[in-house]
């Protein structure tokens, strides 16, 4: 059986953490600004998964040119890698990234 497929969905959101209007491009998942997520989907853009929680930035990991950011729901607890995109805010990456090594 094959493995599902990215979904592109594109759309723009409010991010229910920090009220940033984001302007989706079809593969925007997260905000960049504060780097939290949704958990709507069950496999990337299917919008499928009735959760809805919160996804918080937990953790960077990777190497230049490609981070990504590890996602843990707030009411699941589902984790989930994202690509770090190019217009994420940096500050918030640093901070995220300086608790790894907490």
């Amino acid at each position: 059986m094959d493995a599902p497929r990215f979904q592109r969905t594109t759309e723009d959101f409010t991010c229910l953490h920090c009220g940033t209007f984001v302007h989706g491009g079809g593969y925007t998942n997260h905000c960049p600004h504060c780097l939290y997520s949704m958990h709507v989907d069950i496999n990337p853009g299917d919008r499928c998964s009735p959760c809805r929680g919160l996804m918080e930035p937990v953790r960077i990991e990777g190497a230049a040119g490609a981070y990504r950011v590890l996602h843990r729901c707030s009411v699941c607890g589902f984790e989930r890698y994202n690509k770090v995109c190019t217009g994420d805010r940096f500050e918030t990456l640093l901070t995220i990234a300086a608790h790894n090594t907490l």
